[in-house]
């Protein structure tokens, strides 16, 4: 006697001939095929299946997951050590073009920021509380001070940017504080009496978009700390920032930023505090 198997679903036919038709696959006879290997006559009927993962089970999920947030945190790690050399030169430039606005210097495209710079910026030094002069800094201003952040500035590490512009010697410090809802800090240009404001530059994080950010939008309203009085006759930071309705003495006090009360005091309270860090250099100025 003879066997047959279905070959779509591994019936298996005795007799002389193949059926004419799959009794349960109800599929043509043609697809039969005869037994000829005595070993296959003892297999199982039914049709023989490949074994693989099973992609709607928890443990596939869970791997692929795994192994997605590892290719992707790859990719990321990669494409941030490509471009840290792009941003880096980004935010140089940026502290450079905020240094030159604090000495009126504006407008400028990148390639002329950096020139400018370069040209009158005669050395980045670093200075203590004491006045010291710590590191000399160098010419384009880029190798201390610049280097500097506000953790230094807390910590008493002061840079300090000696500049010249138009024959004159100018100062500009750095100065940093808090606003109504982050972090706010400037650049001061003094005048080579150590006494009186040149030109300042203000910035911020996260300031109200119409009201405290006008500390950096309002080119008008940093122009109003120009020729103002930075300490009284006992070295005494006297510089502030006041509503309209308190000013007193005008060579000293500028009028605040109207609806932006707490980013004001805050401007005011940076000066004061940066100010009186740079006094013992300052005052020796004159």
């Amino acid at each position: 006697m003879k066997k047959f198997r279905c070959t779509v679903c591994g019936y298996i036919h005795e007799g002389d001939k193949a059926p004419e038709k799959c009794p349960q696959c109800l599929q043509s006879g043609d697809i039969f095929e005869e037994i000829t290997d005595p070993q296959a006559q003892d297999e199982d009927s039914a049709p023989v299946r490949k074994k693989g993962l099973n992609t709607n089970s928890n443990a596939y999920i869970i791997m692929y997951s795994c192994l997605m947030v590892v290719i992707v945190a790859f990719l990321l790690a990669y494409v941030s050590s490509t471009l840290k050399p792009i941003q880096d030169v980004n935010v140089a430039l940026d502290k450079k073009k905020q240094v030159l606005a604090a000495l009126n210097i504006r407008g400028l495209d990148n390639g002329a920021s950096s020139e400018k710079y370069a040209e009158v910026v005669e050395a980045d030094a670093i200075i203590d509380a004491d006045g010291g002069i710590v590191e000399q800094g160098s010419k384009g201003g880029e190798t201390a001070g610049f280097r500097l952040n506000s953790a230094d500035y807390k910590a008493g590490r002061l840079a300090l940017y000696i500049c010249n512009v138009d024959g004159e010697r100018k100062y500009v410090v750095p100065v940093y504080g808090m606003g109504l809802w982050g972090p706010i800090w400037g650049y001061i240009a003094v005048n080579e009496d150590g006494r009186t404001v040149y030109g300042a530059y203000f910035n911020h994080d996260s300031e109200t978009a119409g009201l405290g950010a006008e500390i950096k939008d309002s080119r008008a309203w940093q122009a109003k700390f120009e020729g103002k009085t930075i300490y009284d006759a006992t070295g005494t930071p006297v510089l502030k920032v006041l509503k309209s309705g308190e000013i007193k003495d005008t060579a000293t006090q500028v009028d605040a930023i109207t609806g932006a009360t707490l980013t004001s005091n805050g401007v005011s309270d940076m000066m004061l505090d940066g100010f009186a860090k740079y006094s013992k250099y300052l005052l020796k100025k004159q």
